[in-house]
């Protein structure tokens, strides 16, 4: 584990008690917001087809810009929300958080629709939030048997654990306070010039954004065909 990341974990607490409100229900709330659309941005099954209707109906090449798209959302989210000096923090950190959660849901869910998964279905919204996790922790966390198995292997699950669903958000939810407590100590000497503040949360949230991106994109195979859904 990074630096960054060890302190981050470690001032996870820090950041629950500056933004008391924000709780593992937003994880949920931003999903659904990514599926659907929200204000200007449509949901995530329309934007996938435009790229893809732009690109010819190459689904490779409609992912990269999928994920180009998303990537510069992400910077500019961060760019936005981290800009303005010590004094916002208290304000900007929930903004952060939920704003980075719905723009990495609706990039995860964009691909693994061009990829042929239903976003209607629990299997397939479960391992989109899985993927907001990163490689990295997914793979400890399948490692430890937390997980039944990988994004790719909840998506295709004969049976469908709605157990999952709280235990998906909690981990989340800890994740994005997780990185966003790191990012904020990185850029404490940042923020006493604002602008330079803006410019470190927009590259880490491009750079997080980017990398899951990348590993949906490994992650997911074209679905063949579709299978019975059972639940436990």
């Amino acid at each position: 584990m990074s630096v960054a990341k060890r302190v981050g974990a470690a001032l996870a607490p820090r950041v629950t008690q500056i933004a008391p409100n924000l709780s593992a229900a937003f994880v949920h709330q931003a999903l659904d917001k990514a599926i659907v659309g929200v204000g200007p941005l449509p949901g995530a099954a329309a934007a996938a087809e435009k790229q893809l209707t732009q690109n010819d109906g190459d689904v490779e090449r409609g992912t990269h810009d999928v994920i180009e798209n998303h990537v510069r959302y992400a910077g500019l989210q961060g760019f936005v929300t981290n800009i303005g000096g010590l004094v916002t923090m208290a304000v900007t950190v929930p903004t952060n958080i939920t704003g980075l959660a719905l723009i990495q849901c609706r990039m995860v869910a964009g691909i693994v629709h061009l990829r042929g998964y239903d976003l209607d279905d629990p299997r397939t919204r479960a391992a989109v939030l899985t993927c907001l996790l990163g490689e990295e922790r997914i793979l400890k966390l399948v490692k430890e048997r937390t997980l039944p198995g990988t994004p790719m292997e909840l998506a295709s699950a004969q049976v469908f654990d709605s157990t999952l669903n709280a235990l998906l958000a909690n981990e989340v939810a800890s994740e994005l306070i997780t990185r966003a407590a790191g990012k904020r100590l990185a850029t404490t000497v940042g923020r006493r010039v604002p602008v330079v503040g803006g410019v470190v949360g927009a590259s880490t949230d491009a750079y997080v954004t980017w990398k899951i991106g990348r590993y949906v994109d490994r992650e997911f195979l074209p679905r063949a065909k579709k299978k019975r859904l059972r639940r436990t």
